[in-house]
């Protein structure tokens, strides 16, 4: 993925499958079946912090993360919405957009170093990539 020097950091690479791109952002799915878990990437070089877009590219994020949200939902039924963005590791901005299930693998408590990923198998992955699609091709911009 390249747009104006934008490359997607290694980790993200690795841990995600991709689903589409919107106008700033690369969705991406995180490749563990526990959470239904999206993550948002403006594709923009150099930019760690929400603060780091202008107010319009601000105001695109959190469109697109309502976007990514509503195809998550109507994919992948939950029971709660978690939005963040942490930045810890991988410092490149990014979102994640994670369903919660009460009794899941780490309910109530936060995804991030839950245990192990649980990857998806193909036959389960590539279906699930296309209802993503499907829906964000869908959802009002």
């Amino acid at each position: 993925m390249s747009e104006t020097g934008f490359v997607l950091d290694p980790r993200l690479q690795a841990d995600t499958r991709p689903v589409a791109s919107l106008a700033l952002c690369e969705v991406l799915l995180m490749n563990d079946t526990r959470f239904p878990w999206l993550v948002l990437v403006p594709r923009r070089q150099g930019a760690v912090e929400i603060c780091d877009l202008p107010a319009s590219g601000q105001a695109l994020l959190w469109d697109e993360a309502s976007q990514a949200s509503r195809a998550l939902r109507a994919v992948a039924p939950f029971d709660k919405l978690n939005l963040g963005a942490l930045g810890n590791i991988v410092r490149q901005l990014h979102v994640h957009v994670v369903g919660r299930r009460e009794g899941d693998d780490a309910w109530p408590g936060p995804v991030w170093g839950s245990g192990p990923a649980r990857p998806y198998g193909e036959d389960a992955l590539e279906p699930l990539l296309a209802r993503l699609r499907d829906e964000l091709a869908r959802v009002p911009r």
